[in-house]
């Protein structure tokens, strides 16, 4: 893998502004939305108008709203029907606001997503975007109930589902195995030269740091995906060369409480970006290590700040 890093300047607002009126009512209840502008980067970096974009656990499906309003067409799968319809509602928006592309939500497991598209799709998209479900300690939305009387905040909209089956409730050596299995799938999904993206980072659980990224990597490896470009995409803002941290309730409550144990716990600024690159015999594209990075060819890297060098360096940590 390249050791060449790039930075997407990813949260210039906050993710209500960056939705705005492009996704129906609903949307914000989904506990681990995408931010839009991180689909929106990668799908302007490695596809071009008409090509095929997959998402395989599409959510409300803020990756095939992205895709069709710059042109691109786009397939969607998601396990939970609440969510596989809000993602409908937010196709049909998109169409009504003038998108272009044309895209397909089907509510069906991921793990099987071969047995849900039609074989003649097979092998025909140029990205595939993605991100595991992960940790519940920075999902959700908090409500004070100051208003009752009572003291404190009341958390909603936290959990994916309360289905046991739904790999957000798995444990994390489920988890890796079934979405090493995922990435097969979209390999098989890909076109020769076809790019993969996730979008990941760790969490902790009972205070031990999980390396999803780590993991993730070796999943896509253990898929037969050659890994291309390690990329940041930042969830704060650049502002005189400060980040603007936009941390959730719940991201500001753990580190402060880890802070009072003398646990030196950092706010996560950024989400880690693994790219995978599906090469075949008859396409023997070379991995990047020989070319600059797709990710900064063509588009450019906010200037290097104080705060964005620091965040580097406690990402290296």
């Amino acid at each position: 893998m390249s050791a060449r890093e790039s930075v997407w300047n990813t949260a210039p607002t906050s993710a209500p502004a960056q939705r705005g009126d492009r996704y129906a009512v609903g949307s914000a209840d989904h506990p681990a939305k995408m931010l839009p502008a991180i689909a929106t980067h990668a799908i302007r970096t490695y596809t071009q108008p008409g090509d095929l974009v997959l998402d395989p656990m599409c959510g409300i499906g803020t990756t095939l709203v992205e895709a069709v309003h710059l042109g691109r067409h786009a397939i969607g799968t998601e396990y939970e029907p609440k969510w596989a319809t809000i993602a409908r509602a937010n196709l049909d928006l998109a169409t009504r606001q003038g998108a272009t592309g044309r895209a397909t939500v089907t509510c069906a497991d991921a793990r099987h997503l071969l047995t849900h598209i039609p074989p003649e799709r097979h092998g025909t998209a140029a990205l595939v975007i993605t991100s595991p479900p992960y940790g519940p300690s920075v999902h959700g939305q908090v409500r004070s109930t100051r208003e009752t009387g009572e003291r404190g905040v009341v958390k909603k909209h936290y959990r994916y589902s309360r289905d046991p089956h739904n790999l957000a409730h798995v444990s994390t050596d489920q988890l890796l195995d079934a979405f090493t299995q995922i990435l097969i799938q979209c390999s098989t999904m890909l076109r020769p030269g076809g790019t993969v993206v996730v979008t990941t980072r760790p969490w902790r659980t009972r205070g031990e740091l999980i390396d999803l990224p780590s993991a993730v990597l070796a999943a896509g490896r253990a898929a037969g995906l050659t890994p291309s470009e390690r990329c940041v995409a930042l969830l704060a803002g650049i502002r005189n060369s400060r980040l603007i941290a936009r941390p959730s309730f719940f991201q500001m409550k753990n580190v402060r409480d880890a802070r009072r144990q003398g646990i030196p716990l950092h706010l996560v600024q950024h989400e880690d970006v693994l790219i995978f690159t599906r090469h075949t015999k008859d396409h023997p594209d070379h991995p990047a290590t020989s070319r600059p990075p797709r990710c900064t060819s063509r588009t450019q890297r906010p200037p290097r700040s104080t705060g964005a060098r620091r965040a580097d360096d406690r990402r290296r940590r």
